[in-house]
């Protein structure tokens, strides 16, 4: 009896011990288990979506995030039922999109980033030779006005003084930009052109966009074939192909030079008049608001938006601290730029359409 006692008494020992490790591993799961979010993206937020660093800190706050990336303005063709939410590169199509899909106001806005051309130092010297720019250590501000009226009047890098000792250099003058249609970069570098062509004024119907679209017609329509996205430009130019001039998100320059990876005599160029792309976020449901939220509030989320190259809102200081080491490459204070109105997603759209033609 007292061996059969004691062998039931160890059972019942053995089963406690099982429970509380069980019960131990149940109430661990609950307090590290994530809620999956699924979105669509623009492709220059992949590798920060990416990031195991950003993937651990969405997971501390109990989120896995999954993404598929997009052209912003491609987005409003895309069916989203079951996403919980889309992350375009700027306010126009975001905005666009939450009126298709009745998405409260305001629009979380965890970032932003103004576009930038980068160059090599050659091609910027040419530009500055020329009173098409104006270059300061490894950065630089391209004129808007001036690069307009050479483009207006089809100049080549042949007639630009100095041109003819890089024969790298030669064709038309022109600045590679993603396809307008699809692509955030591509509109936005068509609403500060048009803005400067405008004489100052954003366009506002029809008559504007018939007045600057001859000139925008010839920005697109001599680069030929575009990329689809302004990730795949700045790998191009990253690699030492494609254009002179490349038009990308200042956030993707910050980045490789924050991972140590820079071009050999890179230059960056923030043209004198531009639109900042205000990353957006569009809320489809409940979950993907939450998200916009922490992504915009998260202090440590927001380090590692720096650390991808993007500016958090409301705060520029993180920004120039972060960014330090590159501020011979980097317009950190954004001195001396002009960030122009964009002109409404409709407007847009037809500017882009009439540019493609």
């Amino acid at each position: 009896m007292r061996r059969i006692a004691g062998i039931v008494l160890a059972v019942l020992l053995i089963g406690g011990v099982v429970a509380a490790v069980v019960a131990g591993r149940e109430g661990k799961d609950t307090g590290t288990a994530t809620k999956t979010v699924r979105g669509v993206i623009g492709s220059e937020k992949a590798d920060f979506f990416a990031d195991p660093a950003v993937v651990k800190a969405l997971a501390a706050k109990g989120y896995t995030v999954k993404t598929e990336t997009s052209g912003s303005w491609a987005m409003e063709d895309l069916e989203l039922e079951g996403y919980d939410f889309a992350f375009p590169s700027s306010q126009a199509p975001a905005d666009a999109l939450a009126d298709k899909y009745h998405a409260r106001q305001p629009l979380p806005r965890p970032f932003y980033s103004p576009l930038v051309v980068v160059a090599h130092r050659s091609s910027a010297q040419v530009l500055a030779a020329n009173g098409l720019a104006t270059l300061d250590h490894d950065r630089g501000t391209l004129h808007m006005a001036a690069y307009l009226d050479a483009a207006r009047h089809d100049r080549t890098w042949q007639q630009l003084k100095g041109a003819r000792a890089h024969a790298e250099l030669t064709g038309t003058l022109y600045i590679a930009t993603t396809d307008p249609e699809t692509s955030n970069s591509g509109a936005l570098y068509l609403a500060a052109a048009s803005y400067v062509a405008g004489g100052g004024r954003v366009a506002a119907g029809r008559a504007d966009i018939d007045r600057t679209a001859p000139l925008m017609h010839k920005l697109i329509s001599v680069q030929g074939a575009q990329q689809p996205s302004s990730d795949a430009a700045f790998r191009d130019f990253v690699s030492g192909v494609g254009n002179p001039l490349v038009l990308v998100y200042e956030s993707q320059v910050a980045a490789l030079l924050h991972e140590g990876r820079g071009v050999d005599d890179l230059t960056v160029l923030y043209p004198d008049t531009t639109a900042n792309s205000d990353h957006t976020v569009v809320p489809l449901t409940q979950a993907g608001r939450d998200l916009g939220e922490l992504l915009s509030t998260d202090p440590a989320l927001r380090k590692l938006a720096v650390r991808h190259g993007f500016r958090p809102q409301g705060d520029s200081a993180e920004f120039t601290a972060a960014t330090a080491p590159y501020a011979s490459y980097l317009n950190q204070k954004l001195t001396g730029i002009r960030q122009v109105p964009v002109p409404t997603s409709a407007v847009l759209h037809e500017m882009a359409r009439r540019a493609r033609d």
